[in-house]
C-alpha cells in the first residue's frame, strides 16, 4: 500500500518502505515506476527477514558502513539492501524472478 506523508519521509529522500506501507514524499511520486519497484523490493526483504531481522540487519550494516567510510551517503547506498535495490529496480520483471535472499550477493566491503 503506497501512502503519501512528507513527515514520515526522512530529509533528503524521497520514499520509504516501513512493512507493509511504502511512504512517498509526493502524490506524483506514484507514478515513478522505477521507485516503486526500488520499494517494492524493499517489502520483499522485509518479509524474508521476517521484519524485524530485516531492520536489525539494516541498522547493523548501515553503521557499520558508517564507521568505515565516515559518510551518511555512502554508507546507506553501500547497505546490500540498497545495492539490490538500486541495481534492480529498473527491472520491472525482477520480483518475478529473484531468488530468495538475493541480497546476500550484494554485500561488498
Amino acid at each position: 500500500m503506497i501512502l503519501i506523508s512528507k513527515y514520515l519521509v526522512p530529509k533528503g529522500y524521497v520514499g520509504i518502505t516501513i512493512f507493509p506501507f511504502v511512504f512517498l514524499k509526493h502524490k506524483y511520486l506514484k507514478t515513478d515506476i522505477n521507485l516503486v519497484n526500488h520499494e517494492r523490493i524493499h517489502l520483499r526483504q522485509q518479509l524474508e527477514l521476517l521484519i524485524v531481522l530485516f531492520y536489525l540487519w539494516y541498522f547493523m550494516e548501515f553503521l557499520i558502513r558508517l564507521i568505515v567510510y565516515k559518510n551518511w551517503n555512502m554508507a546507506y547506498k553501500t547497505i546490500s539492501f540498497e545495492r539490490e535495490a538500486y541495481a534492480k529496480e529498473k527491472d520491472l520483471n525482477y520480483l518475478k524472478s529473484r531468488p530468495f535472499w538475493n541480497f546476500i550477493n550484494f554485500i561488498r566491503f
